[in-house]
């Protein structure tokens, strides 16, 4: 019988080496020998470490990115052409990758975020998770997702959330191929090896395929500063699944219509911006993501900001130009680009539109709850 020895010793992936430099040992014969037994026995002393584990400021692993909508469009529409949606895969979702994160399906360390992409007819099969999830819709028409039997629309501008382990489904009752983002936090729940996932029907009921205006979540908790007596608090996350477009652009609007007005109820000239919010609690709408819409008048530029945590952005309308630290790129509707961790950034709207509105969700929820949430906020151009 073959088998791995217990009392052989384990490889050691520990490489040490003696250099010279500020804070550190001179390099000798006998410091050589003690890194050759900090390797035997796995052990890595805090002076050879101390610059990577302990920056002065955030230095993300992850890099600023931009990708662009008509080439995601694209090759999602390849995909729908000629991958199946269905158990294995799951979901025809393709998801951004880093290129600073090693190849991984990752936008960021804790962010996920991918275009799904449905053709006329079919049905994503049902299953749930512990990762929350949302699903934000920048253009198109007729997909429904069900989420534990509830069918919710989804139209251009809506935003979907999630939270994780509740059934879902998704169903295009249109005759044209739809395409979304979703947005997740897959990679942190792989990071902290605490991801569940369990499949459930292969066919959600005619019932659930049903295409009413209004999803009974939204019946019971879509009205503006009101919430039923009937229902408990939900504290971890928002009963609400859809956050609809005529909604935000008209709280967009308002705030600067209010600002020409001689109001200062923007960030800052000419930047309005929104937060989507659970009704129950009035906190961020699912435990680890933060979820916002923003609109910048034509021809104004935000202030520079920096924050402890990544962001993901897409254009929903307009054009502009932004800049994530050294990068900065013209930008224009499904744009959707990475903000690292303490990056500065900034987004100006061109002069000749009425506005760019930019989406953007991050992880500063979980920062805060860690109590490491910083931001630093400029002047424009700073």
């Amino acid at each position: 019988m073959t088998g791995v020895d217990p009392t052989a010793p384990v490889p050691s992936p520990v490489r040490l080496k003696a250099v010279h430099g500020p804070g550190q040992p001179e390099p000798t014969e006998a410091l050589e020998r003690l890194y050759r037994g900090f390797e035997r026995e796995l052990l890595v002393p805090l002076w050879t470490e101390i610059g990577d584990l302990m920056p002065r400021q955030p230095k993300s692993k992850a890099s600023p990115h931009l990708w662009r909508w008509d080439r995601l469009v694209e090759l999602a529409s390849e995909a729908g052409r000629i991958v199946p949606v269905g158990r294995g895969g799951e979901r025809r979702a393709i998801a951004l990758a880093n290129p600073s994160l090693g190849g991984r399906p990752f936008a960021t360390p804790t962010l996920w975020a991918a275009i799904q992409y449905l053709m006329p007819g079919e049905d994503a099969p049902e299953h749930r998770h512990t990762q929350h999830a949302f699903r934000f819709v920048v253009e198109g028409e007729g997909v429904w997702t069900v989420v534990n039997g509830d069918p919710v629309r989804m139209s251009r501008g809506d935003f979907l959330p999630q939270a994780g382990w509740n059934w879902h489904a998704h169903h295009n009752a249109a005759t044209q191929p739809m395409a979304w983002i979703d947005g997740l936090d897959i990679p942190f729940s792989y990071y902290t090896e605490s991801q569940f996932f369990e499949v459930g029907r292969e066919r959600i009921s005619a019932g659930e395929k049903s295409t009413p205006e209004r999803s009974r979540s939204e019946r019971l908790w879509g009205h503006p500063g009101l919430r039923p007596l009937s229902q408990a608090d939900s504290p971890s996350a928002t009963p609400l699944l859809a956050y609809r477009w005529v909604d935000t652009d008209r709280a967009l609007a308002d705030q600067l219509a209010l600002e020409q007005e001689g109001h200062q109820v923007t960030l800052s000239p000419g930047h309005a911006a929104v937060r989507f919010t659970n009704p129950s609690t009035g906190g961020d709408v699912i435990p680890t993501i933060r979820a916002e819409m923003h609109r910048l008048r034509g021809g104004t530029e935000s202030l520079v900001r920096r924050e402890v945590g990544s962001s993901v952005y897409q254009v929903f309308d307009g054009t502009g130009t932004v800049t994530v630290g050294e990068r900065r790129w013209e930008v224009a509707r499904g744009d959707m680009f990475v903000v690292p961790s303490w990056a500065s950034f900034t987004a100006r709207a061109s002069r000749d539109v009425p506005s760019l509105d930019l989406f953007r969700f991050g992880d500063a929820p979980i920062f805060e709850a860690l109590h490491a949430h910083r931001i630093q906020i400029g002047e424009p151009g700073a």
